[in-house]
C-alpha cells in the first residue's frame, strides 16, 4: 500500500463539492414526492382518475421516493467523510484501524473501509 499522506484539503473541496451537488439533487426531488402526497390529499383521493393512470402515478411516486432515499444515503455518507476528517479519523479503515488504500479513497473519498482483497 501506498504511504503518500492524504492532501486533507484536495478531499475536503471535492468532498464539500459533492455534497453540495447531492443537497441541489435533493431539494429538487423532495418537492416532487410531497407534490403527490398533498395533491392526493386535496383531491380526496384518487377515485376520478383512471386506474391506469393511478397505478402509473404510485409506480412514478414511489421510484422517486427510492431515488431520494438512495441520494439522502450518498448525502449522509459524504457528511460523514467530512466528519472524519474533522476528527483526524479520515482514511483509517473502520473495522480493521488500518490505512485504507489511497487509490479506494481516491475513487470513492467516502470509503469507511479497504475493498477485502482475499480471491473470491
Amino acid at each position: 500500500m501506498d504511504d503518500t499522506p492524504i492532501d486533507e484539503a484536495a478531499v475536503r473541496r471535492r468532498l464539500d463539492a459533492e455534497r453540495e451537488k447531492l443537497q441541489g439533487l435533493v431539494a429538487g426531488l423532495r418537492p416532487e414526492t410531497t407534490q403527490g402526497e398533498s395533491q392526493r390529499a386535496n383531491d380526496g383521493g384518487s377515485y376520478e382518475r383512471p386506474p391506469g393512470n393511478v397505478s402509473g402515478e404510485t409506480f412514478e411516486r414511489e421510484k422517486d421516493l427510492a431515488i431520494l432515499e438512495g441520494l439522502e444515503t450518498e448525502l449522509a455518507e459524504v457528511e460523514a467523510a467530512l466528519r472524519r476528517l474533522d476528527e483526524g479519523t479520515y482514511g483509517i479503515d473502520e473495522v480493521t484501524g488500518e490505512r485504507i488504500d489511497p487509490a479506494r479513497l481516491d475513487a470513492l473519498p467516502e470509503a469507511r473501509t479497504n475493498v477485502d482483497s482475499e480471491p473470491s
